[in-house]
């Protein structure tokens, strides 16, 4: 992305009212329990690629020490209000490099801005090169080729005086590009201030199971995918993406 999306920049401030953290965490403990029984290791440390806002840390910290990375200075704000405890850093993960290694590397759903192959592979690289041998790292997409609907969501609420309710349509593009669109619209209300309308465009990279299972192989992981499990959802429709970085990994190399 050459500009980050007015959500993580002007309008960061208003994160915990569009997305709250009490909302995830029945999907963080699914995401710990996959990493503890995924891991060769007893995995104590933790780094998060693309934290956010820091709303899967702040339940996950309770069981991780945690270092969360992400590209955006305005969300890294308002995560370390959130989560004091946690150390913070600015990065890209495409390219971020902290030299040192963690039991376990995590990326939710901001994996889903990589558009292109490359960008994809690059993320899945750095989070092979923190991993310890016998690691492992979990990548939570949002949606697979297979997985992909087009649909609409909405919702928001109320929070210290100040209201907002959003409107996401999303819809795929032309059928040969690995990307799908979401436009957002936010409507924010301040006390005794005058409704203010954003719309924004986020453009998604749309990978298949098996392309996600070979970027996970190549960059030198052992690659698994088990189905994502969440109450809100029926059936088992959306999967997530372990790689185990083997003990012998001497052998293997980030390329």
């Amino acid at each position: 992305m050459e500009t980050l999306p007015k959500l993580y920049t002007e309008l960061a401030d208003w994160w915990y009212i569009l997305s709250s953290p009490e909302d995830y965490a029945e999907e963080a403990e699914f995401y710990r329990q996959a990493i503890i029984s995924a891991c060769e290791l007893n995995p104590l440390t933790l780094l998060e690629l693309g934290s956010g806002g820091g709303n899967n840390a702040s339940h996950l910290k309770q069981h991780f020490e945690m270092t969360l990375v992400d590209i955006s200075p305005e969300m890294l704000a308002i995560s370390r209000e959130l989560n004091p405890e946690c150390e913070h850093i600015e990065g890209d993960m495409r390219t971020v490099r902290l030299n040192r290694q963690y039991d376990a590397v995590f990326i939710h759903d901001a994996i889903d801005y990589m558009q292109s192959a490359s960008d994809l592979r690059s993320a899945i690289a750095t989070a092979y090169s923190h991993c310890k041998p016998g690691g492992v790292a979990l990548f939570a997409p949002d949606h697979t080729l297979e997985s992909f609907q087009p649909g609409t969501t909405h919702g928001g609420c109320d929070l210290n005086n100040r209201s907002l309710r959003y409107l996401e349509w999303t819809w795929d593009r032309e059928p040969n590009e690995n990307t799908y669109i979401s436009v957002m619209v936010y409507v924010m209300r301040e006390r005794d201030k005058l409704v203010r309308c954003v719309e924004e465009r986020h453009v998604f990279g749309l990978f298949s199971k098996n392309d996600w299972q070979r970027f996970v192989t190549e960059v030198g992981f052992k690659p698994q995918s088990i189905p994502f499990k969440h109450s809100s959802f029926e059936g088992d429709s959306r999967d997530v993406f372990l790689g185990l970085k083997q003990r012998e990994s001497g052998k293997m190399t980030s390329k």
